[in-house]
């Protein structure tokens, strides 16, 4: 009795559970890899599969048309669809050179255009020569491994790399492999010859798809926007006229403020993409601390300045750049250029302001906008001054550098000051010629 009911089950029920798992609509994640692979598209990359990662998704599936990028981008992205459980399909439509090639052999299929390639995938640097031989063995070993991990023939694999390894009735000796569409169907590393996102999911069996174009979010864009090369060098110049312009006020006020807010809206961008290290923004605080030490501790301006300006200005360079610890090998010299120019364009520009801006800075519309220019009278009822005007024609000595806020000590008390603008070492002979605000306005004797 019970292997007649197990017969029928067999039969007639479980095909009618397979006949219905298969008319379930399979949703897929539509990615695109069509630039140079850098930490941007490292960065998207993995939005892509953490978004793909979620339970909606049945398969994704990746649109590739690049000349490749930088090796440690290309291996981050390709340990991260080995790691993959979904299952991840690219589609060549034209182009899968170089680390394009990496990132396509670690997908569980491969499916290329009519007229696609894929290889060539010897390291270059920056500048397109040939980078050395130590990066030609790592891409060469990332190549091998991969291939053997998705069953696809690995000598194939680094002699897309390596010129110099040959493969009987494929590649000669001096020539890397290039596969044509049908040249790389013929030796495992096309699956079909397809022309279309949906002609995939038909020869994979799937009738009802439904395709869901990743797309990066909101934040995203404001993060691209910020990475723009014109908006950073902005972003400098607030940088270091915020600094300058506290320097010349006493408290903390909206200047220090503006200036910590662009250096947050320039930092964040690029450590969010890969492209600023630790070290760097590390580099570029210790040079504003150096500077910090020569301005309000050591008297002049000398070697701990000038370290400090060539730290802080020099890290602000190599956070735009996608370097390994010094290393520029593989920074393009565009971008090394573009980057260079940018801070030095802001750091011309902050220095023209303060040549012939800095005076007249008050009496522009935009400062007046947000400056009181009603005068309080203490008649009014008012309390503008922190000091009593008994103190006004008072001589005393400076009790810190004045710069041109500071301190200044009358009668064994200290007092909060400022110069006109000029520059006061410390234990200098002062007189007070005026009281404002919250401060003492003096000057050398």
């Amino acid at each position: 009795m019970y292997s007649n009911i197990l017969k029928v089950f067999v039969l007639f029920i479980f095909p009618l559970f397979n006949i219905i798992a298969d008319n379930d609509e399979k949703k897929i994640l539509l990615g695109k890899i069509d630039d140079n692979i850098d930490p941007r598209t490292n960065r998207y990359s993995k939005l892509l599969l953490d978004e793909a990662s979620k339970d909606e998704y049945d398969i994704v599936v990746i649109e590739m048309d690049t000349y490749g990028g930088a090796v440690n981008d290309a291996d981050d992205i390709r340990t991260r669809i080995l790691d993959f459980e979904k299952p991840i399909y690219v589609w060549i439509n034209k182009d899968a050179a170089s680390a394009g090639a990496l990132i396509s052999i670690a997908c569980d299929s491969i499916y290329m255009s009519s007229g696609a390639s894929i290889g060539a995938a010897t390291v270059v640097t920056g500048d397109g020569a040939q980078a050395p031989d130590k990066y030609q063995s790592y891409m060469r070993s990332i190549m091998r491994s991969t291939a053997e991990a998705k069953g696809r023939d690995p000598k194939i694999a680094e002699a897309m790399v390596d010129e110099d390894i040959s493969v009987d009735s494929i590649s000669m000796e001096g020539k890397v492999i290039t596969f044509s569409t049908k040249e790389a169907m013929k030796f495992g590393f096309c699956d079909a010859e397809l022309n279309s996102v949906e002609e995939i999911l038909e020869r994979q069996g799937i009738e009802k798809f439904d395709i869901v174009p990743f797309e990066l979010g909101p934040a995203e864009g404001i993060i691209s926007f910020f990475l723009n090369p014109i908006v950073s060098s902005i972003l400098i110049l607030l940088i270091l006229g915020g600094l300058y312009f506290e320097l010349q006020t006493p408290g903390i006020g909206f200047p220090i403020i503006a200036s910590i807010t662009a250096l947050i809206l320039y930092l964040v961008p690029y450590y969010l993409n890969g492209v600023a290290e630790n070290w760097e923004i590390i580099l570029f605080f210790a040079g504003v601390i150096l500077i910090v030490i020569e301005v309000f501790i050591i008297p002049g301006f000398g070697v701990f300045g000038v370290l400090g300006l060539f730290t802080s200005i020099g890290s602000l360079i190599l956070i735009m750049l996608n370097n390994d610890m010094f290393d520029f090998t593989f920074v393009l010299s565009k971008d090394l250029v573009s980057s260079s120019l940018s801070v030095l364009i802001s750091v011309l520009s902050f220095l023209l302001l303060i040549i012939f801006g800095g005076v007249k800075i008050t009496d522009t519309k935009a400062f007046k906008r947000i400056a009181l220019e009603e005068t309080q009278d203490t008649s009014k009822g008012f309390i503008s001054q922190k000091y009593s005007n008994d103190l006004v024609g008072k001589k005393g000595k400076s009790f810190s550098v004045l710069r041109p806020s500071g301190k200044i000590i009358l009668s064994d008390k200290v007092y909060d000051a400022s110069t006109s603008g000029e520059f006061i070492e410390k234990n200098k002979n002062i007189i007070v010629i005026n009281n404002e605000g919250s401060s003492l306005k003096v000057k050398e004797v």
